[in-house]
């Protein structure tokens, strides 16, 4: 695929077909993944990978969960709130899956229906849970070379036909992750990450959001 068109094409997916990827498409995906910059190379992302059968045993579990406490006791816990334009932009997102979802404001059983979809890893037959070692002193500068390692491995899983999501929801719950994988207590959730083949029949995945006009985020200086 061109360049672009991955990117732009690119988009948050929330429901998945069962089809299990192969174990050597995943492996292409992952190896590619990898080429993802970081600071002096470093590499801080440790990865697993569940898929199949141990990704539904992660999946109920994750549910049964959530259906005690969705806060959960997160290993970089949620602070603060969004503001101003941060907020507006958030608030669009969540109206419009919303609103692909069938789920209303005042409907606070399909709200809390559209929230637990996050827990179901929204029927993917895969999740990649994506941790960081503590005993780095930077974490802060650790997630930000995570954070181009996920781009590049959600880059890479579009360009393989499939689609993924983003999700720190499941990160409410890593003690739960690290038991049920075998990892250790000083590797940190940061983030996880659902994909599969897309159901192009689930309506929330025709969502599509808008960026900003580029002079709202970006300036640019020559002089």
């Amino acid at each position: 695929m061109d360049f672009a068109d991955v990117v732009r094409g690119r988009h948050s997916s929330r429901g998945f077909l069962p089809r299990v990827a192969d174990q050597e498409t995943l492996k292409d995906i992952f190896e590619l993944a990898s080429w993802a910059p970081s600071n002096c190379n470093v590499q801080p992302w440790h990865v697993h990978v569940v898929s199949g059968e141990a990704c539904n045993r992660m999946r109920e579990k994750m549910k049964a969960a959530a259906l005690v406490s969705t806060v959960g006791n997160p290993d970089f816990p949620w602070q603060g709130k969004f503001t101003g334009d941060y907020k507006a932009r958030q608030i669009c997102s969540a109206l419009g899956l919303w609103e692909h979802q069938g789920v209303t404001r005042d409907n606070t059983e399909r709200r809390a229906w559209s929230w637990m979809r996050n827990f179901e890893f929204f029927d993917a037959p895969h999740v990649a849970f994506i941790f960081v070692t503590d005993q780095f002193p930077e974490l802060v500068r650790l997630a930000g070379d995570v954070g181009m390692y996920a781009q590049t491995l959600m880059l890479a899983i579009e360009n393989a036909g499939m689609g993924s999501c983003p999700q720190t929801s499941v990160s409410c719950f890593p003690d739960l992750v690290r038991e049920e994988l075998g990892v250790e207590s000083h590797f940190k959730l940061l983030m996880g990450l659902s994909f599969g083949y897309i159901d192009t029949a689930d309506s929330a995945n025709n969502l599509r959001t808008e960026r900003d006009a580029l002079d709202k985020t970006t300036q640019f200086h020559s002089a």
